[in-house]
């Protein structure tokens, strides 16, 4: 399937967006490969460099609002529950604006996935601190350094309800888009974290590349190792990195027992 599209691609040279959209495209191909309509097929993207990524990958596409990929996503999969709906948001969209949003969507188990470009900052607006920004970091808001303690957002999708979730790097596209294609396949909420540089605002490259490692022999089915296994980095520039996925369990989702009225305790 042809995914490209006539738009100038205008990210800066280097960005990890341009990985996830490798990426993302590669998955896309073969879902549709594997049974799925492409006329089904829905991306839905926040504010913020991320959001052109909808300008580049030739399917259904919506911009949304500051942080509202989720709901934007719900209401299409309750209109439409035909539709494999991918959303991309970033660190300060969906992790800042429109936290609640992604809370409740993971809560709900809304059957979407969720595709998290994280590279620390507000890269937009020429680089402010955002919710994933390493404490002390300075920059152009905060220039004697960032007050706050960077969010995990991986324990807090766990927390939350995601019935998957892991997190990739901007460096591994062959990993990142095997995970992508396990998270569209996957029924419920699914969110895939991916830690990538900004090139121009917080370069993290040499960090990121010395520190990202694979999990092995790790149980996604158990929550309390999930945990534990997530509490190994919180967003810092010290510490392993662990790629793959957390946490994956099976439940009813939010849109069939929206749509077909049937009680949680009572579904097989």
């Amino acid at each position: 399937m042809n995914l490209e599209t006539n738009m100038k691609n205008t990210w800066c040279p280097g960005c990890g967006h341009f990985s996830i959209l490798a990426a993302a495209k590669q998955a896309i191909n073969e879902i549709v490969e594997e049974g799925v309509k492409p006329e089904n097929i829905v991306i839905a993207s926040g504010i913020g460099c991320h959001a052109k990524i909808v300008d580049y990958i030739n399917v259904n596409s919506f911009y949304s609002i500051h942080g509202r990929v989720p709901p934007t996503l719900t209401g299409m999969k309750i209109a439409n529950p035909e539709l494999t709906a991918i959303g991309f948001a970033g660190d300060g969209d969906g992790y800042g604006e429109g936290l609640a949003h992604l809370i409740f969507a993971a809560k709900r188990n809304v059957n979407i996935t969720m595709i998290m470009h994280n590279n620390r900052i507000y890269g937009l607006t020429t680089g402010q601190f955002s919710p994933t920004t390493p404490e002390g970091m300075r920059t152009k808001s905060s220039p004697v350094g960032n007050p706050e303690f960077p969010l995990n957002p991986i324990k807090l999708m766990i927390a939350s309800g995601a019935t998957f979730v892991a997190r990739c790097s901007s460096f591994d596209i062959k990993n990142l888009k095997e995970t992508i294609k396990e998270a569209v396949n996957h029924k419920g909420f699914s969110i895939v974290d991916v830690i990538e540089p900004c090139i121009s605002f917080f370069n993290s490259t040499k960090y990121l590349k010395e520190n990202i490692y694979k999990m092995e022999g790790h149980d996604p089915t158990n929550e309390i190792e999930a945990m534990k296994k997530a509490s190994e980095w919180n967003y810092t520039l010290e510490g392993k990195i662990p790629i793959g996925i957390f946490y994956k369990v099976d439940k009813p989702t939010y849109d069939e027992l929206l749509l077909k009225g049937r009680n949680p305790k009572t579904m097989k």
